[in-house]
């Protein structure tokens, strides 16, 4: 695809696409997003390499959940203590979104300073909550069958994601 094109497609695209605000690192947390009310996402075990935890923040209530892909509650989420992961997740959505984009998701007045996901999530009144793991880890799950799709030259119709619209400028 040509330059022009490239800039073409992304003028006729129903979403904008953003690159991320600053460069992260996929092994520890390679999973975040923004979505259904939360900041969700996929975090890595710091101590079993075939566990990962995942972890949500709701937006507005500030209900906090982590447990096992297979929902078996993380040991260090306890009252109104957060675990490393809840941290590891919210740093790691700042490095990808943006401290500003991530308080305005989750509805935290943070003012000026707020440069970390731990120092965001430290203006929260978190408290437990149980959430929806299954359904995370799921979208994960298919987000990283898209790195098994060969490479084409063509189309793939499974990741025409942001369908051309006529009229658009």
């Amino acid at each position: 695809m040509t330059e022009a094109n490239d800039a073409s497609w992304r003028r006729r695209s129903v979403l904008r696409v953003a690159p991320p605000a600053r460069a992260r690192k996929l092994a520890k947390v390679p999973f975040v997003e923004l979505a259904d009310g939360r900041l969700q996402g996929v975090v890595s075990s710091g101590s079993d390499v075939e566990r990962v935890y995942v972890s949500s923040v709701r937006a507005g209530t500030h209900a906090v959940n982590c447990s096992t892909n297979n929902n078996r509650p993380c040991g260090g989420l306890r009252g109104s203590m957060l675990c490393k992961h809840l941290h590891a997740l919210a740093d790691e959505a700042v490095l990808q979104y943006g401290a500003a984009q991530v308080a305005r998701y989750l509805r935290v007045d943070v003012g000026d300073g707020v440069d970390s996901g731990t120092a965001l999530l430290a203006r929260t009144d978190a408290r437990h909550e149980p959430g929806p793991a299954a359904v995370v880890f799921s979208r994960f799950l298919r987000h990283l069958a898209y790195l098994e799709v060969p490479a084409a030259t063509t189309a793939v119709p499974e990741l025409h994601w942001f369908p051309a619209t006529a009229g658009v400028r």
